[in-house]
């Protein structure tokens, strides 16, 4: 039978060379070998099958296993910079359990994109009749911002910023992938308007286009 052997490895525990560890895992492996088959000769003459081990033979000690063995593990100490707008585009149901306390205080916002996570949303942040008629916004698209998201808890915290209007419409769908990119689609301000040209109709004078390239 396959043997499977676990380890945990540090590079700082190193004392033996490569050559001697791999030597000295080959004769372990040997004798996990030879044992196996005597105990398979002994149940084979008795006629007695040998009880199944749950456990394995398992080396213990990382610098008995050479590198390709061995699995580099890492985890994540600090996030230097959020890029996601923490925005979603989605719908609001309420949660299925009606007799928990969270029922009367939280819906849930499932996202259109699966890669972010679903979201507990205050009632408050609700229109005033979705508790009586949840069928109403089945349909109904919605914005919500991730304010939290506790280590212990499967779902994130968050607000409802707007409502965009019916799903599968051009205006409130591309509203939607806006928002969730973070771009800014206002209206341009007063001092941005005034720098365009104020005399209209306009057009290119005759020396701008001699010195263009026209690629009309």
């Amino acid at each position: 039978p396959d043997v499977i052997i676990e380890a945990q490895f540090d590079d700082n525990d190193v004392e033996h060379g490569q050559d001697h560890l791999q030597d000295m895992l080959t004769d372990d492996i040997k004798k996990l070998s030879l044992d196996t088959g005597e105990k398979g000769k002994a149940a084979g003459v008795t006629g007695v099958p040998r009880p199944k081990q749950d456990d394995g033979p398992k080396v213990n000690d990382p610098r008995l296993l050479p590198d390709e063995f061995l699995q580099r593990t890492a985890k994540v100490v600090y996030i230097l910079e959020k890029k996601h707008s923490r925005a979603a585009t989605g719908f609001i149901k309420l949660l299925a359990d009606r007799n928990s306390e969270l029922f009367k205080r939280c819906a849930m916002f499932s996202p259109v994109d699966h890669r972010v996570p679903r979201v507990y949303v205050p009632l408050a942040d609700c229109p005033a009749d979705f508790v009586a008629k949840p069928e109403a916004y089945s349909q109904m698209l919605f914005i919500c911002r991730i304010v939290d998201w506790k280590e212990d808890s499967n779902f994130a915290s968050g607000q409802l910023c707007k409502s965009l209007g019916q799903a599968g419409e051009i205006e409130p769908e591309s509203e939607g992938i806006l928002m969730e990119y973070g771009v800014d689609f206002s209206d341009f301000s007063p001092e941005v308007l005034e720098c365009l040209p104020q005399n209209l109709p306009w057009v290119i004078s005759p020396g701008e286009l001699a010195k263009r390239r026209d690629l009309r």
